[in-house]
């Protein structure tokens, strides 16, 4: 997998309550034989009484795609 240049992603703030954050993301990267792909899903963070995180939970899909289907340029 090649997450270079080439390599796109967006998150969206889903929703936020005290020291949990929930985003929703989708990026695109292509693997060593060119075949883009494009991810989606969602993340859910817990961080501590520091700030530092303490849980990441993340539900990901990944599906092939061409090259001129891609969102992200």
């Amino acid at each position: 997998m090649h997450l270079g240049l080439d390599y796109r992603l967006k998150k969206t703030l889903w929703s936020f309550t005290g020291n949990r954050i929930a985003v929703r993301f989708e990026y695109e990267f292509y693997d060593d034989a060119g075949q883009w792909f494009r991810a989606y899903g969602n993340e859910n963070w817990e961080f501590d009484e520091l700030g530092y995180m303490k849980f990441r939970y993340a539900s990901i899909n990944d599906l092939p795609i061409n090259e001129v289907y891609r969102k992200f340029r």
